[in-house]
């Protein structure tokens, strides 16, 4: 069967993921200052969350250009598996940063040291609410416009500075109107980084699954099995299997045929059901398909089905 390979995307990853960089680097200079000037550790910490986001950005707008090379005799899936690498990878930045400033939180308390945070930093955490939800969910449509994995896992990290900012807003708020709260501060960093560990768990979970040839969803793999089963002169189906190198999506199946069909014909109908599975919306890529002549003796043997429905 023809292998249909998904267009190149670099440019509209790189495209993307330089707005969410641009803002990042705002966002990160303004929480850092607003903090150290603001007397808040939280909001410090939040900086930290938002330059982290600096080394994602960077590798996929790198990584954007080896997912996409063509295959070749080394490769001849492709090379998408790099962007669940840097899926996996992104995940992992964000685990090795909440841990990083959950430890820094923890110490501070255990230390006894007082935080006292002003308005400014109260200001610049509502800011940083407001943009990173607006990156996320433009980072998000993109992604799923494009179908990348990584784009889509750098929408989440947003989404999770987006949300790490909110208890930094709820912790400055408290140190303002609650002078004696001094701790408030620190455990607003606390509450911060289990956030960026759940966001990065999330990130990097399906990268792993993918990494050790996942297939699709149940849901996804009855689809494409009705849209194979639909095809004019299909008996039935079997051997059903599917598996994912990166974002995209390969099938294999068999499909059987009338035995009186012709080889033309056969092969002709192979090439329906391929364009199909591919034309189906679940990213497929590649379809192989693999024709059984029916036959009662093979029905005996159970070799192969009258009709899967």
């Amino acid at each position: 069967m023809t292998r249909i390979r998904k267009k190149d995307d670099s440019s509209e990853v790189r495209s993307v993921t330089l707005v969410g960089l641009a803002w990042n680097v705002v966002l990160s200079v303004g929480k850092f200052f607003a903090g150290y000037f603001g007397g808040s550790q939280a909001l410090v910490a939040d900086a930290i969350h938002s330059a982290s986001d600096f080394i994602t950005d960077i590798a996929i707008i790198i990584g954007s250009k080896f997912w996409n090379a063509p295959p070749d005799a080394d490769h001849p899936y492709g090379h998408r598996r790099f962007e669940t690498l840097i899926s996996v990878g992104i995940g992992l930045a964000v685990c090795a940063v909440g841990i990083g400033l959950g430890y820094n939180a923890v110490m501070a308390l255990v230390n006894g040291e007082q935080s006292h945070p002003e308005w400014i930093a109260a200001v610049m955490a509502a800011v940083s609410i407001v943009v990173k939800e607006a990156l996320f969910r433009y980072t998000r449509a993109k992604g799923r416009a494009m179908r990348s994995e990584a784009v889509e896992a750098n929408a989440w990290h947003h989404r999770s500075d987006a949300y790490s900012s909110i208890p930094v807003l709820i912790a400055v708020l408290f140190g303002i109107i609650f002078p004696t709260l001094w701790f408030a501060d620190s455990v607003g960093a606390i509450i911060v980084s289990c956030f960026i560990l759940h966001s990065g768990y999330e990130i990097a979970w399906p990268g792993i699954h993918r990494v050790a040839d996942v297939g699709a969803s149940e849901e996804v793999a009855q689809k494409l099995k009705e849209v194979a089963l639909a095809c004019p002169n299909v008996i039935s189906i079997h051997g059903f299997r599917t598996r994912y190198v990166g974002s995209d999506l390969h099938v294999d199946l068999h499909v059987v045929v009338p035995a009186e069909m012709t080889l033309l014909a056969a092969h002709d109908l192979a090439e329906d059901v391929e364009r199909r599975l591919i034309d189906a919306g679940e990213n497929v890529v590649d379809a192989l398909v693999h024709i059984d002549p029916y036959s009662e003796e093979r029905v005996r043997r159970g070799e192969i089905k009258t009709l899967e429905r």
